[in-house]
């Protein structure tokens, strides 16, 4: 092809692809599921462009802000797993809660919608021998549905949707801020609730801000629906509080130091600004 109709091929491809994006939203979602609600990416498309690396903060930066606020709910700060329904393979070892290999996740036994979360996980340094998906792979469901992606994807490149801290087959983050394998990660999580009218029909999705290592890498993305694997769910009205579910995915992960803080569905503010986003 002559290098000017080449050029015109790009540009037409170009402008395809920016109406396409720009023509779904969340509100109003691609017709084809196995792509983002926004049609931009097929979830888990391995091509889609992993983030930049960026510098943790430094734990005695952050200390502060692991510190449980005045009306936080503690639910795990090394001493007990009381606020959890506990399954066979998680126990508490030496002030810390370890999933072990047997696919059987963790809820809590109350229920939360809009919140912030705060919790610390890591990946023993064995798993430094395994990678991509079975690198310490478990994650953070916010109401059972919504989740967080757990894995250890320090120098272990996966699909970009799928990493450490991606809205799970919806978006990577903004950056990758992990420490090494066997260190101490740091999320907080800012939550809004999916809102729904009298009908079941969504008027306001699930939304999140999140830091990793006191790092920004999610501002304020709605999820596209109920989180699942290479094929989007459309979103259906639930209970407004709903257990945390930490998932068990086959891998030993370990965690300390978690606690969540019930917000009012109209002031989940983040350092970033407020989370949620209305029609």
């Amino acid at each position: 092809m002559p290098p000017f109709a080449l050029r015109i091929a790009f540009t037409i491809l170009a402008t395809t692809c920016g109406a396409l994006a720009s023509e779904y939203s969340v509100f109003n979602q691609h017709p084809d599921a196995t792509r983002t609600a926004d049609g931009a990416w097929e979830v888990h498309d391995i091509s889609r462009p992993w983030p930049p690396a960026a510098t943790p903060k430094p734990w005695t930066d952050l200390e502060k802000d692991t510190k449980a606020p005045q009306g936080a709910t503690i639910l795990f700060d090394g001493s007990s797993l009381d606020a959890w329904n506990v399954p066979q393979p998680w126990i508490l070892d030496k002030g810390v809660l370890q999933v072990r290999p047997v696919n059987i996740s963790l809820a809590s036994k109350q229920s939360f919608g809009s919140c912030r979360l705060h919790l610390e996980w890591r990946t023993p340094p064995e798993s430094a021998k395994k990678s991509g998906q079975n690198k310490g792979n478990s994650g953070v469901l916010l109401m059972s549905t919504y989740e967080i992606q757990v894995l250890d994807t320090y120098e272990n490149k996966t699909y970009a949707d799928g990493m450490a801290a991606a809205l799970y087959g919806v978006k990577p983050p903004d950056v990758n801020a992990l420490r090494p394998t066997g260190e101490w990660q740091c999320y907080d999580i800012w939550f809004k609730r999916p809102l729904f009218d009298e009908s079941g029909k969504m008027t306001s999705p699930a939304c999140v801000t999140v830091m990793v290592n006191g790092v920004l890498v999610q501002n304020n993305v709605p999820f596209d629906g109920p989180t699942s694997h290479k094929k989007r769910r459309p979103y259906q009205k639930h209970a407004d509080a709903r257990p945390l579910v930490i998932q068990n995915h086959n891998e030993v992960v370990e965690f300390r130091n978690i606690w969540i803080q019930p917000l009012p569905d109209d002031a989940v503010l983040s350092p970033a600004g407020p989370v949620g986003i209305n029609k």
